[in-house]
């Protein structure tokens, strides 16, 4: 099987341009043989940027490009001329792209918009020339600032995709059949479990030329969020969209306890997804008639608005996309009033294909003791201080 081009996840080593240093430069000229010191400024090391493209929809070109590295800043010159500024370097990224501390999880950015520009990594300031430090006492200095190193920082993308309408249900429960009924996505459809291994988007067509975006991610299982099943890794996606579309299978022994399983695992893995709006979506209904509906409706959750649909024979599509759009611009769901936290990189919440260090230990467990082999030296700060190799 060809490897997916959908990469929604990529770590990567960035490093800023150092500042460069000061001159130590004194002016002479003819008939000026003590002219007074006139170093110039070392320039700016290069920065790491950060822009958002909407035109970008995975990280697939980060994942060839593990280095990313920004230009140093030249030395200041005589006659109080700077160096020149490093090279800053551009990173576009998809909007929605969130970025963390690989060492510590600890979160720094997210790009959200087309065109956003977010400065990750400062380069270094140049060094002060030494003209800057003359004074009356002090009127030929003979030393200047260096420049400030660079910042090298391990970094994790993650993309999480913006979507109005996220699709969540068991492997199997007609999701990706939505889709491609609704929407012109061409996602992959067989009768077996986990035939969507990669998240898809589709623009539904609604009235008077509107439309919204919905996302389908792979199915969920009991116990995803342990991390069984490939519905945790892709969980994130769903982190953004404004409302849930829930989707259990009419012939389900127990659409009720379904729908609780898959709210469950949503909270153990990020309580805030419980706060968004939900739809109940009751699939491959054309293979029911009214009694049996008429009897399943007194067992379905009531906290809730639901729907009978079939995506083969259209039954319940159009109310559907009334009951999402509704939803989708309801005033309490604006993205201004909308909060979003982000925690944390846990290594918990990651595939172990995808990354094999772990930030924290359990609390049970401690760090192993290394044994202390070193033994005490006495240095000899004088031939360190003055560079005496003897």
């Amino acid at each position: 099987m060809a490897e997916s081009n959908f990469i929604d996840y990529v770590k990567i080593l960035c490093r800023s341009g150092k500042g460069g240093a000061g001159s130590r430069h004194f002016y002479r000229a003819k008939y000026i043989p003590k002219g007074g010191p006139d170093g110039g400024d070392g320039g700016r090391g290069g920065h790491i940027i950060l822009r958002g493209n909407k035109n970008m929809w995975t990280l697939l070109p980060l994942k060839y490009q593990r280095h990313v590295f920004a230009g140093n800043g030249s030395s200041g010159t005589g006659n109080r001329s700077s160096g020149k500024d490093g090279e800053d370097k551009t990173i576009e990224v998809p909007c929605g792209t969130v970025v963390f501390d690989a060492e510590t999880g600890e979160f720094l950015c997210e790009v959200t918009n087309d065109g956003e520009e977010i400065k990750l990594l400062k380069g270094g300031r140049g060094g002060l020339g030494n003209w800057h430090f003359k004074s009356a006492t002090n009127q030929t200095p003979r030393y200047a600032q260096p420049g400030e190193p660079a910042i090298e920082k391990t970094i994790i993308m993650e993309l999480k995709l913006l979507a109005d309408v996220g699709l969540v249900g068991f492997p199997n429960a007609g999701k990706s059949t939505l889709l491609s009924a609704i929407s012109a996505a061409r996602p992959k459809i067989a009768d077996y479990p986990f035939t969507t291994m990669e998240p898809q988007l589709g623009i539904v067509s609604y009235r008077d030329n509107r439309s919204f975006v919905m996302a389908d991610i792979p199915g969920i299982i009991e116990g995803a969020s342990e991390g069984k099943g490939l519905g945790l890794r892709f969980l994130r996606h769903i982190e953004r969209n404004a409302v849930l579309l829930f989707m259990v299978p009419a012939d389900a022994d127990n659409i009720r306890e379904q729908y609780e399983i898959l709210l469950r695992e949503l909270e153990q893995f990020n309580p805030d997804l419980v706060d968004k709006p939900r739809v109940l979506a009751i699939s491959k209904s054309d293979l029911l008639d009214d009694e049996l509906i008429s009897e399943m409706e007194c067992e379905l959750p009531d906290d809730l608005p639901y729907v009978f649909i079939s995506a083969v024979s259209g039954m319940g599509i159009n109310t559907l996309k009334d009951m999402l759009w509704s939803a989708i611009n309801d005033e309490s769901n604006r993205i201004e009033n909308a909060t979003i936290t982000h925690r944390p990189l846990d290594g918990h919440h990651r595939v172990r294909e995808e990354d094999e260090f772990i930030f924290q230990l359990p609390e049970d467990e401690t760090a192993p003791e290394l044994e202390d082999d070193d033994e005490e030296f006495d240095w000899d700060e004088t031939a360190w201080e003055y560079g005496d190799d003897k």
